[in-house]
């Protein structure tokens, strides 16, 4: 098998010396070609290059989620066929691994590549839908590229909180979970829109849903981890599925410490519920609209301000190793 491994070097969980260990491990099992990456969105070009190239078989991402978007991004940059792209691979390198742990795979970058080469000797994968991104058409937006994400999107509050984030891991803060909190509750206390929502979703065959100030596009459960602990905001999504969605109408100081518990006890049987709490499942075709610009993310990537977005869920768009 020819494979190419896309390393990310800023990898926060992985030593250079332990991807040194991992490379020479997948290196005995195929004729693997690895890069680092040197700029962002060289792992898309690197994937891009591999799905045209027609005679690599498997990408391995190893990285965190931004890593493997980006992997993703190339590998589809000319639309999804899981029967003649390459197979994906994802060994986890970052400070959370959404999308590996949403598969099953060990949070150990050692033990998932040990996984990983099980799976190949015993030819394991699985074809998983995504999500996609894109400006809505007759809006400001409308030029904007198309993007896949793997297991979540957000625009407003959340996308808020990852901004801040990013600006404070760009003065040498570290990825922390207390980071995130305390940026999630900067951003609250900032939030202008949380009392009189600005988001309206739309979608074929129903009448739009206005005034919303939150907005959770999740294409797999969960939709983030605490340490540990699974965070369910859309318990029923799933890979195997379209796109769910969690949107909230109010994020006044009684909702959002109601709301908050929610997410912190959720469960796979159950997750933020209430009259202020809109859960939609398994939408293929929808789109959110805001009277006003607001953050916009996906896959925990601060992708600046949008007015609206269209989104469609699609089944069967990539062969993962798992």
């Amino acid at each position: 098998m020819r494979a190419l491994l896309v390393v990310n070097p800023a990898a926060t969980t992985t030593s250079a010396r332990t991807r040194d260990v991992l490379i020479h491990a997948l290196a005995s099992e195929m004729k693997l070609e690895a890069v680092t990456t040197e700029y962002r969105g060289h792992a898309r070009d690197l994937a891009r290059r591999a799905a045209e190239s027609r005679d690599v078989e498997l990408v391995v991402a190893l990285g965190g989620d931004g890593t493997v978007n980006e992997v993703v991004n190339g590998l589809l940059h000319h639309g999804p066929d899981p029967d003649r792209l390459p197979h994906l691979a994802v060994v986890p390198g970052g400070s959370t691994n959404v999308f590996a742990r949403a598969l099953g795979l060990p949070n150990d970058a050692v033990e998932a590549t040990g996984a990983l080469l099980d799976a190949l000797r015993e030819r394991r994968d699985r074809t998983v839908g995504l999500g996609l991104a894109a400006g809505t058409p007759g809006t400001e937006d409308e030029a904007v590229p198309a993007r896949w994400f793997t297991f979540c999107a957000g625009f407003g509050f959340d996308a808020g909180v990852i901004g801040r984030v990013e600006q404070q891991r760009e003065r040498g803060k570290r990825s922390t979970h207390a980071l995130y909190i305390r940026q999630a509750m900067r951003q609250f206390l900032d939030e202008p829109h949380r009392r009189n929502g600005v988001i309206t979703l739309e979608r074929p065959g129903h009448d739009p849903v206005h005034d919303l100030s939150l907005s959770i596009v999740c294409n797999t459960a969960p939709w983030t981890y605490l340490g540990n602990r699974p965070v369910y905001a859309s318990p029923r999504a799933s890979f195997d599925t379209a796109l769910d969605v969690l949107a909230l109408s109010r994020l006044s100081t009684a909702s959002v410490a109601r709301y908050a518990t929610q997410l912190l006890t959720s469960s796979p049987e159950r997750g933020p519920h209430g009259k202020h709490a809109l859960s939609l499942h398994d939408l293929t075709d929808f789109a959110l609209h805001s009277k006003v610009p607001l953050p916009f993310q996906m896959d925990g990537d601060h992708l600046g301000l949008r007015s609206s977005v269209t989104f469609t869920g699609v089944r069967r768009a990539l062969r993962v190793i798992v």
